[in-house]
């Protein structure tokens, strides 16, 4: 198939929205959704009447950590959506798998305009249990269940109930491998702490942080530390996908959606059996770069996963802006990815700083870099951003200015 057949490239982003950011917020989980959503509407000219799809992912989620606590049948009552296509992904490619759902679904013919969002509300779940968002079951099994089922049964045999354990090993395994060093994967937090600073609805916008306050952090799990671990908050985004058939006459110059990759792993610690200095994003930057003729030298800006920070070196490698094993010496120091750099990275602060908005995040901020509007951190003549999603499946687009 010719590359111009892609559904992707029949899709454009018309739309994006994203409502307030708290640690934690006052206001519940489906105003903040809300908020996001019709913002994304007006974004690109149209009306809730307009739109003809709607998915988000994962769906909602009935537990007390705020994971996802609004889904898309909520939503579509509260905005008066009469959609003929409705999509949700609890399992799939992580965050992204509900945009390739709809990119899938616009290239079809099903719909013409999709409504794509995602709400968290961990911080204010935190906050009324009084225990870690981050320990927020996902896979399967309950705390004082009589037997552990899902993906949990890999881990917590090991008391590795916590995603932080199975990051970690993949940091050990990377530092013994290729000789990296916590200074280097500290450059990380650290520069999410800079682009932060510039960001007005960055958690951490006032916080700095020197790589001297990042090595004296505590251990949570070795060789990770606290600020190698995203933070939890409230807060909703949203993006409108079109057909690039009527993208053209909306409100916003349309963004090209130029490639996009994808792979799954197992569940839980049995997804990591083999290598732990591969990573199955490796397969997902691979098809991202077979369904385009640009090549990674041709990306001015990324906003790549960091729910660890770990994560991100394996990202830059699998999306091959660095040769495998040279993404710990890319980032040291942070003058390669500051704003001025080779690469910018992580430019609204990321999850580390900006807070876990579950990857919706970056393709927001991917957005706005493309569009020009990201204020006192905009890229200069920023054409093409490279984005990543997640750490339990994996999701890769390549964006364009249109």
């Amino acid at each position: 198939m010719s590359i111009d057949r892609y559904p992707e490239k029949q899709v454009r982003i018309t739309g994006i929205g994203q409502s307030e950011v708290g640690r934690p917020s006052r206001r519940t989980a489906l105003a903040l959704t809300m908020d996001a959503c019709l913002e994304a509407i007006a974004e690109a000219g149209l009306k809730p009447s307009d739109i003809d799809g709607i998915t988000t992912y994962p769906g909602p989620i009935a537990d007390p950590k705020g994971f996802s606590p609004v889904g898309a049948t909520e939503t579509m009552i509260a905005l008066g959506l009469e959609p003929t296509w409705v999509g949700a992904s609890a399992e799939g490619h992580a965050h992204m798998g509900a945009i390739f759902s709809a990119i899938q679904a616009i290239a079809s013919g099903l719909c013409r305009h999709v409504l794509i969002f995602r709400t968290v509300a961990q911080a204010s779940a935190a906050a009324r249990s009084n225990q870690s968002a981050g320990q927020a079951n996902l896979m399967g099994g309950n705390k004082g269940s009589a037997r552990v089922g899902g993906g949990m049964a890999w881990s917590v045999p090991f008391n590795a109930i916590s995603p932080i354990t199975v990051n970690a090993l993949y940091a050990q395994a990377y530092f013994d491998k290729y000789g990296a060093t916590s200074a280097q994967l500290g450059a990380i937090a650290v520069n999410g702490r800079k682009m932060a600073a510039l960001n007005p609805k960055a958690v951490f916008r006032d916080k700095p942080l020197t790589i001297e306050d990042y090595l004296a952090s505590r251990l949570i799990s070795t060789p990770l530390r606290l600020y190698d671990c995203d933070i939890p908050v409230d807060g909703s985004t949203a993006i409108l996908l079109s057909h690039k058939d009527v993208a053209g006459d909306l409100a916003q110059p349309p963004i090209e959606i130029e490639s996009m990759g994808m792979s799954l792993g197992g569940l839980g610690v049995g997804r990591h059996v083999g290598d732990f200095t591969s990573f199955p994003s490796d397969k997902a930057g691979e098809m991202l770069w077979s369904r385009t003729d640009l090549t990674p030298a041709d990306v001015d800006v990324a906003q790549i996963y960091d729910g660890f920070s770990i994560l991100t070196l394996l990202w830059l490698e699998s999306m091959k802006l660095c040769g495998r094993g040279e993404a710990a010496a890319f980032v040291e120091g942070g003058t390669r990815i500051g704003l001025d750099g080779e690469l910018p990275l992580n430019t609204s602060g990321g999850q580390l700083s900006a807070g876990r908005l579950h990857g919706y995040g970056h393709t927001y901020e991917a957005c706005l870099q493309l569009w020009g509007r990201a204020g006192d951190r905009q890229v200069t003549d920023a054409k093409v951003c490279a984005v990543s999603n997640g750490g339990f499946g994996y999701g890769a687009l390549l964006l364009k200015r249109g």
